[in-house]
């Protein structure tokens, strides 16, 4: 069931799912066990295989629903927001709701644990950021103003892989992970590229 949309899961998966990708933005993929699901959701580990029957199976639906719902986010953030500014600001602001929650990118946070991590899940992360970074290139590029781009980066998909960067690698570095923090940063990059 590892590919179901999240409409066909059962609500048992739908809860290994939430419950996971809670764990995993706290804890980091390697510190998560089928155990501490079954401790949190008051389960077996046996029904937790029962729905993903190896960790690798449960980390690509993690990450194949995360990446789901940024597609979905993102498309609502193009259509409530038409200026390049208004799009990129609420861009940043779904990350900092996350470090609001104790977390972080579900995608950052498996990135740093790559080495570690099986190939399907490895090649669903690649597939996540590659999808932030083409959404992010679309938008820069399709700036009506013409003036958007970040100095000394010479396109679009330049100033979206900074920007990009910049979004999860703030995440890990903020001080204290504060929110307000983390958003104040970013907005002074938006301010570079939309001028």
């Amino acid at each position: 069931m590892e590919d179901a949309p999240d409409t066909d899961r059962t609500p048992t998966a739908t809860r290994i799912l939430d419950t996971a990708q809670d764990l995993v933005q706290r804890r980091g993929y390697n510190a998560v066990s089928y155990g501490d699901l079954a401790d949190e959701l008051d389960l077996t580990t046996t029904a937790i295989h029962y729905h993903f029957p190896a960790k690798a199976d449960l980390g690509q639906a993690l990450v194949r629903r995360y990446r789901r719902q940024s597609s979905q986010t993102r498309a609502a953030l193009e259509d409530q927001h038409e200026n390049l500014r208004e799009r990129l600001v609420q861009y940043v602001e779904l990350f900092s709701g996350i470090l609001e929650n104790g977390g972080l990118c579900l995608c950052g946070i498996l990135a740093a644990d790559t080495e570690t991590l099986p190939d399907k899940v490895q090649r669903e992360i690649q597939r996540f950021f590659a999808e932030q970074e083409d959404w992010l290139t679309t938008i820069i590029g399709a700036d009506s103003s013409g003036d958007a781009g970040l100095q000394g980066c010479p396109s679009p998909r330049a100033t979206a892989r900074v920007l990009l960067a910049a979004v999860e690698g703030a995440m890990l570095t903020t001080p204290q992970r504060d929110p307000e923090t983390y958003t104040d940063t970013l907005r002074r990059l938006i301010d570079s590229i939309v001028t």
